[in-house]
């Protein structure tokens, strides 16, 4: 296991902070200053500022229903980010993201050795979106989502699945994460997004959670995620 993965498993600091302490010579191994790239067996030792690795929590994976206008960072500094709104009384980030504009599921946990991996499946783990746009759907719109090939930013859209399920609203399914893409893709068609709802991510459905509220994930949910996460590496 590398060094940021271990040290990652105590759920004290994010991989980012972990990363920044290894650069600053503040994490030992055996003794011995290190990189990112050192990797670490369980017997051994791995300090901190010289001190012994804090005792790591009982993990957690929760699946929230976020409102519009929520940030989905862990920065405190940022107003409206999610961790202050959820107010959980252990150290959670996000995994994955949703835009501020945007509402429905999205998972959270103290579980820092799947969230690089799972950040990594953004482009092959399905994803449900409900979508309002601004006017009637369009057969050219249906088709354009459906085939895919859409530039956004350097990157072109695959083809996924979207279903019309009333006037002005679709049901897509993405395996991508490319920034804002459905409201960039529903633009290249000269519509407007007025609501985006996510409803399931993978076997992970939103189902009548409230919004604004978060449960805890079944372990059949906690055994698919931790199973997405060792695919991806």
């Amino acid at each position: 296991m590398h060094i940021d993965s271990f040290v990652s498993r105590s759920g004290r600091w994010s991989r980012r902070e972990i990363a920044r302490m290894i650069d600053a010579g503040r994490v030992t191994l055996n003794g011995n200053g290190c990189t990112q790239k050192c990797l670490v067996d369980d017997d051994d030792l791995v300090l901190v500022d010289g001190m012994p690795l804090p005792d790591r929590p009982p993990f957690v994976y929760l699946a929230f229903n976020k409102p519009r206008g929520i940030t989905c960072t862990a920065h405190p500094a940022i107003e409206g980010n999610i961790i202050s709104f959820i107010g959980y009384p252990e150290r959670i980030f996000p995994i994955g993201r949703l835009d501020k504009d945007s509402e429905g599921l999205i998972l959270l946990t103290n579980d820092g050795s799947i969230v690089n991996p799972l950040m990594k499946m953004e482009f092959k783990k399905e994803k449900e979106y409900t979508v309002t746009v601004n006017r009637a759907v369009s057969p050219l719109l249906l088709a354009g989502i459906q085939k895919g090939g859409i530039n956004i930013r350097g990157k072109t859209t695959s083809p996924c699945k979207a279903v019309q399920t009333d006037d002005q609203t679709i049901s897509i399914i993405l395996t991508q994460g490319l920034n804002r893409q459905i409201r960039r893709m529903c633009s290249a068609y000269d519509y407007r997004v007025q609501t985006l709802k996510c409803t399931r991510i993978g076997s992970i459905c939103l189902h009548d959670l409230p919004i604004g509220k978060y449960r805890p994930l079944t372990s059949e949910e906690i055994q698919q995620l931790k199973k997405s996460s060792s695919e991806s590496q």
